[in-house]
């Protein structure tokens, strides 16, 4: 069994900043990507950022140059900073993983997190 645990999140005021992390633990053989997905009431849940084992990275137009990516492999951690925050960043992010667990590792099967909410405030 997986887990994939989020925290960091919470309220905070336009401009502000967060830094989201999550961690997968259990049942990890290896990881190919994590990545951060958001949902806000009345919309679908929308890639915010992703990144592959390698160091790749990936960004929705919107967050470009205001939110970062970062990994730690050896930790099976992911970071999301979050910085000049407004209110249309408002919602529950997810954190995201493509793996492949010890019990079937030629299988890549995604997983998610329970998610945090980001409420930022005008």
């Amino acid at each position: 069994q997986v887990q994939l645990v989020e925290s960091g999140g919470g309220l905070v005021q336009s401009g502000g900043s967060l830094r989201l992390s999550c961690v997968a633990s259990g049942d990890i053989f290896s990881i190919d990507a994590m990545g951060w997905y958001r949902q806000a009431p009345g919309n679908q849940r929308e890639l915010v950022a992703s990144t592959t084992s390698r160091g790749n990275t990936n960004y929705a137009d919107s967050v470009k140059g205001r939110f970062t990516i970062s990994r730690d492999n050896a930790k099976n951690t992911v970071y999301l900073q979050m910085n000049s925050l407004t209110p249309e960043d408002t919602a529950v992010y997810y954190c995201d993983a493509k793996l492949r667990a010890r019990s079937f590792p030629a299988s890549v099967r995604e997983y998610w997190g329970q998610g945090t909410q980001v409420t930022v405030s005008s």
